[in-house]
């Protein structure tokens, strides 16, 4: 297999993960045609900003991950931004993860999600130990979760296409145009990959920015499909897990998907307390297991545990400041430099400033929807 194809893959394979099963609910609210809208800017949005981080990492002759060229690019203060972009987004997917782990077992082993809290407790307690001692072999479950994924996309589309009700695809319901954003836009997110293109392509570096383009074009199709055969099939009987409808397999296949990505992201975040912190294993563990599960008891204690709001926050807010940093990096690298790129992004000032303002706009929703 070429590099512009490992390439290819290991994109598509940050991006889909378990946010998927989201988008399905908020694009029922929302109508079909507005949900393929979004679908649609998102990932021009993405497109965008990781053709920009492209150009950054090409723009630099030492290798770095976000952190790094945050700090290269913005100082130290954009470094501890970038970090806290990083760190939001993951303690929120794993609480959100915890949340839909917790009411598919409860739905598939009792058919309601009244037992969760206490499931939910005891799948984190499972994971917890599994994270700290299993470190090294869960470097793969990234790897894991994606075919899962695919599988379940699959699998969902050979089962249930003829089923599909295209009635159910022709409403839109405008007071509710802008609930989809976060959530696709967290689906969409992986620029954590990029400096990792980089070195894949070290020797065919031109081809990165097709690469990222042909990658989110698939990603887009993925979910499109995804959501037109789950929509189409269940209406307004769409949950927020989009497998609690489509039965048992799919449950246990969806609940396989959060948790390998519950323990990519739990692994990941561990590492970077313990290397780029120089936290010991035990505070750098207990930094990552604690807060989620903490969050998650007092938010189902107090009846506001949401699959779909929690991602969408992390989308708005982890997603946003991410991609709000990067386009500050994006013109400073221009200037700062020390190579020259295989490509370049025409920096728009004005551009930059419009999508900024729709990502503090859409954070600053969802943070009402979900308190209010």
């Amino acid at each position: 297999m070429s590099n512009y194809f490992v390439a290819v893959a290991a994109i598509m394979g940050t991006m889909i993960g378990a946010g998927i099963l989201g988008i399905p609910y908020v694009v029922k609210q929302a109508g079909f045609g507005i949900g393929v809208f979004h679908l649609i800017l998102v990932a021009l949005i993405i497109v965008l900003s990781m053709l920009y981080l492209g150009e950054i990492a090409l723009r630099t002759r030492t290798r770095h991950q976000l952190s790094g060229y945050a700090e290269k690019y913005l100082g130290p203060r954009g470094k501890t931004w970038m970090f806290v972009s990083v760190a939001f987004g993951i303690y929120s997917a794993a609480l959100a993860y915890l949340i839909g782990v917790s009411e598919s077992l409860s739905f598939l082993l009792y058919g309601h999600v009244g037992y969760s809290l206490g499931l939910g407790v005891l799948f984190w307690v499972i994971l917890s130990f599994v994270v700290y001692f299993g470190v090294g072999a869960l470097k793969e479950a990234e790897s894991i979760g994606i075919i899962l994924v695919f599988v379940l996309v699959a699998s969902i589309v050979l089962l249930f296409w003829r089923q599909v009700n295209f009635a159910n695809l022709s409403y839109n319901n405008f007071n509710n145009v802008f609930v989809p954003f976060g959530v696709v836009l967290f689906a969409y997110l992986g620029f954590s990959i990029i400096p990792e293109v980089r070195e894949i392509l070290s020797g065919e570096k031109r081809a990165m920015k097709k690469a990222i383009i042909s990658a989110i074009a698939l990603v887009f199709l993925i979910y499109f499909i995804f959501t037109l055969i789950v929509v189409g099939t269940k209406g307004a009987e769409t949950p927020e897990l989009a497998t609690l409808a489509l039965g048992a397999p799919f449950i246990l296949l969806g609940i396989l998907t959060m948790t390998n990505a519950y323990l990519a992201l739990s692994v990941a975040l561990m590492d970077n307390f313990k290397f780029d912190f120089r936290e010991s294993k035990v505070r750098a563990w207990l930094y990552t297991i604690l807060i989620p599960v903490i969050a998650f008891a007092i938010l189902s204690l107090l009846g506001l545990a949401s699959f779909v709001k929690i991602i969408g926050i992390a989308g708005f807010l982890s997603g946003g400041l991410a991609a709000i940093l990067i386009f500050m990096m994006h013109k400073n690298a221009k200037r700062l430099g020390d190579r020259e790129p295989e490509y370049s992004v025409p920096y728009s000032g004005i551009l930059n400033w419009i999508l900024a303002l729709l990502f503090v706009l859409g954070a600053v929703l969802e943070v009402w929807n979900l308190l209010f």
